[in-house]
């Protein structure tokens, strides 16, 4: 018979090593003082040192949502060798658009600045978000200014993934859907897309295609969409066209047999084949001088 003793310091040693190797979670952190949702998490892998970052931003309709919604995107993120941040934001309609961006941009800004103290390389940023926050995420990855007033440089971005967004081209979704809901007799929505990115003038500005340039160091993008909705189809190819004829790369992937929600959901699940394709565009993005792919343990 086994030593009991041993045996119970066997099991402790066991146990120790399995709780080392989980993800460290640092929630709740603040990247700034102007409202209590100025706070991001970062989900670290054990041991982590200069790992590639994953930014990323939660949808709903620019009204609702939480970084706490990643569902299984952490474990996947931090089990692939990436420090994962999910980062929060002011809401509509207490907090307008400009407002909603510029916290997108201080929250990645003080990722570049403090992500080295959680085990992330500052200089490998990938930048993704689902539904409004796909729209954030081109916006902020196309339209330097945002993170130049914070002294970041577009250098630090080595790729954009937005996934399933519909407000790519303000200007063309609004007139979409306005002239779909007359055709239709349908009613306009009370806080629509017109009301919610402003006058004519901010539809534009508030639109990724608006600031696609040769020149800016824009990262390649993957643009994540879903067959069954027509308005995120377009979007997603109208994006791709403006980068691929600006010269940046840009892959466009239909995820079929699934829904708007879900293919967020989906996200980081083991045969995912969006996923999947995720996967392969990081570690085509990360390849390069003096650079290595993220550690597969």
């Amino acid at each position: 018979m086994k030593n009991p003793l041993r045996l119970f310091l066997a099991t402790l040693l066991i146990l120790a090593r399995a709780v080392a190797a989980e993800p460290v979670v640092t929630r709740n952190l603040a990247y700034g003082t102007a409202h209590e949702r100025q706070v991001l998490d970062v989900h670290t892998p054990a041991g982590a040192k200069n790992l590639p970052v994953v930014f990323w931003i939660h949808g709903g309709g620019w009204q609702t949502g939480d970084k706490a919604g990643v569902q299984q995107k952490p474990a996947a993120f931090t089990a692939r060798g990436y420090v994962f941040v999910s980062t929060n934001y002011r809401l509509m309609p207490q907090s307008d658009m400009g407002s909603i961006i510029r916290d997108v941009a201080q929250s990645l800004a003080w990722v570049h600045k403090n992500i080295a103290a959680h085990g992330g390389d500052p200089t490998r940023v990938f930048v993704m978000g689902h539904s409004s926050g796909a729209q954030l995420a081109a916006l902020v990855c196309t339209d330097d200014r945002y993170l130049k007033a914070h002294g970041v440089p577009f250098s630090i971005l080595k790729g954009c993934v937005p996934v399933d967004g519909d407000t790519y081209d303000v200007p063309a979704i609004v007139t979409n859907g306005e002239v779909r809901r007359r055709l239709h007799g349908q009613p306009e929505p009370k806080f629509g897309h017109r009301a919610k990115f402003g006058t004519a003038e901010q539809h534009r500005e508030f639109s990724a295609v608006t600031h696609v340039a040769r020149g800016q160091d824009i990262p390649p993008f993957l643009l994540l969409h879903i067959t069954e909705n027509p308005d995120t189809a377009a979007q997603a190819f109208r994006l791709g066209t403006v980068l691929r004829d600006a010269g940046i790369a840009a892959k466009l992937v239909a995820a079929r047999d699934t829904t708007h929600n879900g293919i967020n959901a989906n996200l980081g699940g083991a045969g995912d084949p969006t996923t999947q394709e995720i996967w392969a565009f990081m570690d085509a993005a990360l390849k390069g001088p003096g650079k290595s792919g993220p550690d597969r343990r």
